[in-house]
């Protein structure tokens, strides 16, 4: 009972402490209620305002632009699943242009990309300004051959007499028929010179690139007529040595020619070397200049 009421005396300076609080807490609860504290109107300019709001919409506008995946110049014909994603194509879409690729063909134009692609004239006009097809696409060189001759000129054979022997030929001179320019024309040259002479016009199939039509334009303008001298190889009588001096001819097919010709009591035709393991048939025109029966 003493401890109860020990809770309830205070000494004079506590008491002195707790009127004191009392007094401020009065005083303040007071001053509050004489006093209004509500917040005054804070004039504004509205003009200024709205050049903030506008300034500030600029800078998100920026915000967003930048934050898009920029487009660079590209080749429409390698748009990947990603690629195309990312431009805003449908699956669909993309999927008309894979498939157009698988098919070995190439988009050449904007309007062929839509024919294809079937995409909607707003996306091509957005994404279109940025396809880059190749030179030879957008710039193709003419063709200068037309120049030189016409069809008349290199398609019409002309007679032995007429015709001009392809061991003296200049470059110049072959640059005339259609199809020959200055790289094919010193390819040939070139081959002539490193095989010291052609030996027959077939020798033209061994100079690289050269199409078998543009062969035969060559052949309507230009013959040999002064072939390489040349001692031809006994095919029935060959050594092993021999034969493998023959372009297209190694070891192997040695041996094996040379056993066909034991089991065939001897070759009755150059062409029956195409019966042999291992010949180059392709080449026969070519390996035939170098043999003879006897």
């Amino acid at each position: 009972m003493n401890t109860f009421k020990s809770h309830f005396v205070f000494t004079k300076k506590q008491r002195n402490g707790i009127f004191l609080w009392l007094t401020i807490i009065i005083a303040v609860q007071c001053f509050s209620f004489f006093n209004d504290f509500s917040s005054e109107e804070i004039p504004v300019n509205h003009k200024q305002l709205a050049l903030f709001e506008k300034e500030m919409d600029s800078l998100r506008t920026v915000e967003i632009e930048n934050r898009k995946p920029k487009i660079y110049p590209f080749n429409p014909n390698f748009i990947t699943d990603y690629k195309g994603y990312t431009l805003g194509m449908t699956s669909v879409e993309i999927n008309r242009l894979l498939q157009f690729r698988k098919q070995n063909k190439w988009v050449n134009s904007v309007k062929q990309f839509q024919q294809v692609t079937k995409v909607s004239d707003s996306l091509l006009n957005k994404i279109s300004p940025f396809f880059k097809f190749p030179e030879w696409v957008t710039n193709p060189k003419p063709k200068t051959y037309t120049k030189y001759t016409t069809k008349s000129d290199s398609d019409t054979p002309k007679t032995f007499q007429q015709k001009i022997d392809l061991n003296t030929a200049t470059a110049s001179q072959l640059q005339k028929v259609r199809g020959i320019g200055e790289a094919y024309s010193n390819r040939i040259v070139k081959y002539r010179d490193k095989q010291n002479g052609f030996i027959a016009d077939v020798q033209l199939q061994e100079v690289y690139g050269l199409k078998p039509e543009v062969i035969t334009r060559i052949t309507n303008e230009f013959t040999v007529k002064t072939p390489k001298a040349i001692d031809k190889v006994s095919v029935n009588k060959a050594t092993r040595d021999q034969l493998v001096n023959i372009p297209y001819i190694d070891y192997e097919v040695a041996h094996q020619i040379m056993e066909q010709r034991v089991l065939r009591d001897g070759f009755q035709s150059i062409e029956e070397l195409t019966k042999v393991k291992g010949f180059p048939v392709k080449k026969i025109e070519i390996i035939k200049l170098y043999l003879t029966l006897n």
